[in-house]
């Protein structure tokens, strides 16, 4: 949880008390999921940034096609997470989202960087916000397991998603979907369209949607629905082949997303789900995404390489003009706030294949982000109003490469290595006083080897070890200490792959071993008096654990997937936190990150003439979490649930009809939650905050792709 957001009114509160000079701101298996058919019928993914059959691919990687996505009512990365093994993912909020794989790479908070990297065709996305942003015309999503530095650069320490949208080609081809579910009133209507302008020369692709919902949380004081989604998406996308071998494409898009952040009831427990809170403001928050890359891909013939160029730059202005930040009825601390992230980066790279035993892939990096954020509290009790202005420069350059070496058909040995050099730079003001200015230096070499056997044309094992960086960041001018450093994990894994007529079947084990782990915003004396909220390296994790994942056909018309992690994270060193803090933690679980995450599903086709009827039913759940505490004795733990979804749909040619469930079972369960504690440090009234997660939902959906 970010304290920034939700103690900075309190803490602002106590330190303007304490110190009037200063305040501050304070699903289916892979498989099942068959995403590109190749010449065999193969999955083809782009883990390695090659074109590979996942057979083939010595990385935990899961494969969600967008067809598996519409199936599964599945609208956003956030609400795919289940169908992955290892991928947790919780919001407390429209531009909010919490992220970790295997327990690794957590990240809790908006202004602390990625440990999981999101890639939209390729291009980095700086902010865990865009897992919340609406899914349109994707192909696919890839979720890599475990440290990508080597190829993906510095942030993706817990691995990285890739999301791989449909690219026009020469056959006309339209796709629209309407749905409609209630109790709370959720509608979607997308639609697709893409067409050849010049046979084999030039495509287009056009997207659009259009998608919200009342939400399930009522406010008590003013009335209202306190968590309502309403977003809007387009994009585009033109790709122009002018040779055989050379492909230029150009994409754009732009999401206008309207949500809340943060809408927690006050309750007594972590078993008192109230569909309730108390705010006197609505907490609207406003959100415009947009951005435009270019990618061109080309040959060099005399050195037989393929050469890959691509840019992007992409924007996210947010605004917040009224918020409640007590969480109570009583018109304590109200904020509002805007701020704006642009992002520029650029890559080249070269894929080249030396003989039959030795093939690279070189190539450089570079990213430069800018965000600008204003936000004015006012301390109502003492007449007091406080601006804050942040500025932030993050510079990143890198070189990587891998070489890839194949003795023979059944061995490869994969050794690569990424230098990233980053720059940081922070200013602004709290209150018309200037903040000192503030600056971080990291120079990271991220390496990866693996080894491969394939010991048939159904069945592979591979091992690999590899090192993960992410960066540091930044806290307020009166914290204890301006700057935390970054955190790291070596990651040594083993694990298998079979796939023959009718089974599928991954596997793994790994170990991580997580230094200086960025950990959970918290409290810590002020500079010189008072409370401040900070962000800092809270210490060393050890967490290992195994992956499995399946898929079989009992017979021609069923199929049954599932996948189950379980991965064992714990703080085996924090004497990090109490030393910044000088406070101690009560638990040495990590936050919101369960032990257990699991996912069944099955599909059942019926013949009906020349039509078909189909059966669908699945359940996916978490285990026993840790909620966001400071309390320093007794930890607070949400209980573990299981979703249960459903589904019958009746197609005919390319139009499919289909009524459908999610939590069929109306189980109630935590989405996010905080204890008491930090509100009594804050000097708020003491209550535990909670976001319940969505009630029973059912609904028609109609279809069609042709």
């Amino acid at each position: 949880m970010r304290f920034t957001t939700l103690l900075a009114s309190g803490c602002a509160f106590a330190a303007l008390a304490a110190t009037p000079s200063f305040a501050q701101q304070a699903a289916p298996a892979p498989q099942a999921a068959a995403d590109i058919a190749g010449d065999e019928g193969e999955i083809i993914v782009t883990a390695r940034k090659r074109n590979e059959t996942l057979l083939d691919v010595p990385v935990a990687v899961t494969a969600i096609s967008g067809d598996t996505l519409a199936k599964r009512n599945i609208n956003s990365v956030r609400e795919a997470a289940l169908l992955s093994p290892g991928l947790n993912i919780a919001s407390d909020g429209a531009g909010r989202a919490f992220i970790s794989i295997r327990g690794v790479g957590n990240t809790l908070v908006g202004t602390v960087q990625p440990g999981v990297g999101l890639f939209v065709d390729g291009i980095y996305r700086p902010n865990t916000a865009y897992l919340n942003n609406p899914l349109l015309d994707v192909e696919r999503i890839e979720v890599l397991r475990g440290p990508q530095g080597t190829l993906y650069g510095k942030n993706t320490l817990g691995g990285a998603i890739n999301v791989i949208t449909r690219q026009p080609g020469n056959e006309f081809s339209a796709r629209g979907q309407a749905s409609y579910a209630g109790p709370d009133n959720a509608w979607l209507v997308s639609g697709s369209v893409s067409a050849p302008i010049v046979q084999d020369k030039l495509a287009i692709r056009i997207a659009a949607s259009h998608r919200e919902q009342d939400g399930f949380i009522n406010n008590v004081t003013i009335g209202g629905k306190s968590n309502p989604l309403n977003t809007d998406s387009l994009n585009a996308t033109i790709r122009a082949t002018p040779s055989e071998d050379v492909t230029i494409t150009l994409n754009g898009y732009y999401d206008w997303i309207k949500g809340t952040n943060t809408p927690y009831a006050r309750v007594s427990g972590p078993t008192n789900y109230l569909r309730t809170n108390q705010f006197n403001a609505l907490g609207i928050t406003n959100y415009r995404y947009r951005g435009v890359n270019a990618k061109i891909e080309a040959p060099l013939d005399a050195l037989n390489t393929k050469i890959t160029l691509q840019a992007a730059y992409d924007l996210r202005n947010t605004s917040a003009p009224d918020n409640d930040a007590d969480f109570g009825p009583d018109n304590v601390v109200r904020s509002s706030g805007t701020d704006k992230l642009r992002t520029k980066t650029v890559e080249l790279r070269f894929d080249t294949t030396l003989n039959d035993q030795f093939s690279t892939l070189v190539g450089l990096f570079y990213s430069k982000e800018t965000l600008d954020s204003n936000l004015l509290q006012n301390i109502i009790p003492l007449a007091r109003t406080v601006r804050t202005i942040d500025h932030r420069e993050g510079d990143t350059s890198a070189v990587f490469g891998t070489l890839f070496w194949k003795p023979n058909p059944g061995w490869e040995v994969a050794a690569g290595l990424r230098y990233d050099h980053e720059l940081r730079k922070a200013t602004g003001s709290v209150a018309g006083t200037a903040i000192p200015s503030a600056r971080i230096k990291s120079n990271q070499v991220q390496p990866k080897l693996t080894v491969t056997r394939h010991w048939d044309s159904t069945l592979m094992t591979y091992a690999s070890v590899a090192r993960g960086y992410r960066g540091g960041g930044f806290n307020p001018p009166n914290a204890p200490f301006r700057t935390y450093k970054g955190d790291s994990a070596w990651t040594y894994e083993l694990g298998t792959k079979y796939a023959t007529r009718g089974v599928t079947l991954s596997a793994d084990i790994f170990y991580n071993d997580y230094k200086d782990y960025i950990g959970l915003n918290s409290i810590a004396p002020a500079v010189p008096a008072g409370l401040v909220t900070v962000d800092l390296n809270s210490g060393d994790i050890e967490s290992y654990g195994f992956e499995i994942e399946a898929a079989f056909k009992p017979t021609p018309q069923w199929t049954i997937s599932g996948s189950m992690t379980y991965q064992h994270s714990r703080l085996t060193d924090s004497s990090a936190y109490t030393r910044a803090t000088n406070r101690v933690l009560s638990s040495d679980r990590l936050t919101f990150t369960p032990d257990l995450l699991f996912s069944l599903t099955s599909d059942y086709v019926v013949p009906v003439g020349d039509d078909t009827l189909t059966f669908s039913g699945g359940v996916q759940g978490k285990g026993k979490r840790l909620a966001a505490t400071l309390n320093q004795t007794t930890p607070t733990f949400l209980k573990g649930y299981a979703l249960v979804n459903g589904s019958i749909a009746y197609r005919h040619g390319p139009v499919e009809l289909a009524l459908f469930g999610t939590n069929l079972f109306n189980k109630k369960y935590f989405e996010s939650y905080i204890e008491k504690t930090t509100l009594q440090l804050a000097g708020l009234p003491a209550s535990d905050l909670g976001i319940i997660g969505d009630r029973r939902r059912y609904g028609v959906r109609a279809s069609f792709a042709f």
